[in-house]
């Protein structure tokens, strides 16, 4: 059974970064795209960034632009999004998701890991 498992998550104070992990397994990392998620209290699910496995095609959502950088490490069938400048709007459980590339299939989630921003 294909596994992401997701780290990093933690508290932090406005202005502050964070790095998140995203580990895959059980499933070709290379044949993926990687996207990361979140939903804020309260909120519905949103989509933050994307990319494809060998990072040469990224997508960012507009409030994460200049913030926040999705990357992989193939090595590791990993996936990050490191967040910098982090605020209160920040917070929410952040949720890494597999999409299998054609002819493989797939749609995959962790389970979340919890960031919260506040003073």
């Amino acid at each position: 059974q294909v596994q992401l498992v997701e780290s990093g998550g933690n508290s932090v104070q406005p202005g502050g970064s964070l790095r998140l992990s995203c580990v895959v397994s059980r499933f070709r990392f290379d044949v993926l795209t990687l996207s990361w998620y979140r939903q804020p209290p309260g909120k519905e699910r949103e989509f933050v960034a994307d990319t494809t496995a060998s990072g040469g095609t990224v997508t960012y959502a507009d409030f994460a632009k200049g913030r926040f950088t999705i990357s992989t490490d193939t090595s590791k069938s990993t996936v990050y999004l490191q967040m910098n400048n982090l605020g209160p709007e920040d917070t929410g459980v952040y949720y890494c998701n597999g999409k299998g590339d054609w002819p493989y299939g797939g749609d995959f989630w962790g389970q979340g890991t919890q960031v919260t921003v506040t003073s």
